[in-house]
């Protein structure tokens, strides 16, 4: 059945498209509002505003943004009738902006495109995939390190949500500049960061509020650290203090191994300013599992579980990177492990970070381990936002508004939240740059990408590092590139899925990890890929 729609040209730049099932409503940049537009005549005017009909046989409008230009695209919004956002009851529109250009961000975007709240999505700066999927429209000329410049782009478009993608932006104060002049940010201040900014702050949270982790000690000087090394023995771990884009974690087998790691850190300042600081902490053995719980200062609600995969290679080998894949839900996190972990790690932080006078607004990303002596769950760190491969199947699973939840969470508005999923799994396999997590080469061409998301249903490639060339190719640029991703009715149709995604993507400059999943799969499942 078709759907009406009507144009409006407000300037060169912007054109908003409505249909007949509602109306755009948006505060815009020459401070009027669009409202109650009834499409009911083929004409309409006011000044510096036209329209025509259009007709458009698309069940589920959406942005579509040009992969060439930020300033020429085209918004769509779709309408229909929801719950009300704000303790008034009202319903309410939203215009929301997420910061970043990675994998995480193009999930994200995803995920707020589909909610029913959502108008538009903007994205800065995004990417070529993010642009070209039409899940937002990107603004790579953001300056997205310049708060005052974020600001001034959330006044014109009227943004009345900011999701803060990646963690650099928030150890910065991004989200506290935001909040300052009242547009409400779904991201933690600088000071609650600092659980992610600094490896040491959160261990003495820990120790503070009796939150469970790995024993430790905090060293800045290379031969303190070396006898400490030598007293505990190996295996034993080495973790750089700051932000290290993932990578800043040495877990040594050997003596030798963690003293290169200190030196590395600690003399030849490979980290930068990162590594002024490196915590030594003793080796848990067991099973890896991410937590996610949304937080709005006092109360937190968890997310889906899910398990990622650290190393670069296949069987968990070779040295860790940001991510090679992921799959929700984790096995390993039972109903019982899960809420133990609510109880023992994520509400007592909450409660701690309130009562050091800087409440945690955000995502409280858990990095665990399931010990395999005890089966209980230790804090290994704490990341302040979604993770990424993590994100991709969670956004893919989510049924809920999102934008309307993280809207909640930013005005402490959690309590009594619930979320709904959709049943079955979903993972995601990461391609990646030929020589990551190392030196590797830009501007390779991708190709093939259209056919590889129609293999089956319930297929999304999320773009993390891609760039358009001359030609219109997809060219990477980055390390990590791709997320392919998929659902299923169980882990063994989604990994399938994703593995027959992977496989139609010609990318000779790429490689992937073949065992995703393997924790949870019998070993057999992996034979065609081996």
């Amino acid at each position: 059945m078709a759907m009406a729609f009507a144009t409006f040209n407000l300037s060169p730049s912007l054109r908003f498209v409505s249909n007949n099932k509602g109306f755009f409503d948006s505060q815009l940049s020459n401070s009027f509002l669009l409202s109650h537009l009834f499409l009911g005549t083929s004409s309409f005017s006011v000044p510096t505003l036209s329209f025509s009909t259009i007709h458009q046989t698309s069940r589920r409008p959406h942005i579509n943004a040009s992969p060439c230009s930020s300033t020429s695209f085209r918004c769509f919004a779709q309408k229909s009738p929801v719950d009300g956002l704000g303790s008034n009851g009202a319903s309410e529109r939203l215009v929301v902006l997420v910061i970043g250009g990675g994998g995480r961000e193009h999930a994200l975007c995803y995920a707020l495109q589909r909610s029913p709240s959502c108008d538009a999505v903007f994205c800065a700066p995004g990417n070529a995939g993010i642009s070209s999927s039409g899940n937002a429209t990107c603004i790579p000329e953001l300056d997205i390190s310049d708060s005052s410049a974020v600001i001034s782009f959330c006044r014109k478009w009227g943004v009345g949500l900011v999701v803060v993608g990646p963690e650099a932006p928030l150890v910065s104060g991004l989200a506290n500049d935001l909040v300052k002049v009242g547009i409400p940010t779904f991201g933690p201040s600088a000071e609650a960061a600092a659980l992610e900014g600094s490896k040491n702050f959160m261990k003495s949270i820990c120790d503070k509020y009796g939150i469970p982790t790995a024993k430790y000690q905090t060293f800045s000087d290379a031969s303190a650290a070396k006898q400490y090394i030598k007293e505990q023995g190996a295996p034993i771990v080495i973790r750089a203090d700051g932000l290290a884009a993932g990578k800043g974690v040495i877990v040594a087998m050997a003596l030798e191994e963690a003293y290169e790691a200190v030196d590395s850190m600690l003399v030849e300042g490979i980290f930068g300013s990162a590594g002024c600081r490196v915590i030594v902490e003793e080796f848990l053995e067991g099973e890896e599992a991410s937590f996610f719980a949304l937080v709005d200062g006092e109360n937190a609600i968890p997310l889906e579980s899910a398990q990622d995969h650290k190393r670069v290679g296949d069987g968990d080998t070779g040295p860790n990177t940001g991510g090679m894949g992921a799959y929700s839900p984790a096995p390993v996190l039972t109903e019982e492990l899960q809420s133990l972990v609510m109880e023992s790690i994520i509400l007592p932080t909450v409660k701690g970070m309130s009562a050091e006078g800087c409440k945690f607004v955000g995502v409280l990303y858990a990095g665990l381990m399931i010990e395999k002596k005890s089966g209980l769950p230790k804090l290994i760190e704490y990341n302040v936002r979604f993770g990424d491969p993590e994100c991709q199947v969670l956004m893919i699973r989510l049924e809920s508004d999102l934008a309307k939840v993280l809207l909640a969470a930013c005005r402490g508005e959690l309590k009594g939240v619930s979320l709904n999923w959709s049943p079955g799994s979903a993972m995601v396999v990461v391609m990646a740059s030929q020589g990551y997590p190392g030196s590797y080469e830009k501007g390779t061409v991708i190709q093939s990408l259209e056919e590889a998301e129609n293999v089956a249903p319930c297929v999304k490639i999320f773009h993390a590092g891609t760039a358009l060339d001359l030609d219109g190719n997809f060219v990477a640029t980055g390390g990590r590139v791709l997320g392919v991703t998929a659902k299923g009715r169980d882990l063994k149709e989604a990994r399938d899925r994703a593995y027959d995604a992977v496989e139609e993507i010609k990318w000779p400059g790429g490689f992937y990890r073949r065992d995703i999943g393997w924790r949870a799969l019998p070993q057999s499942e992996f034979a065609r890929n081996a």
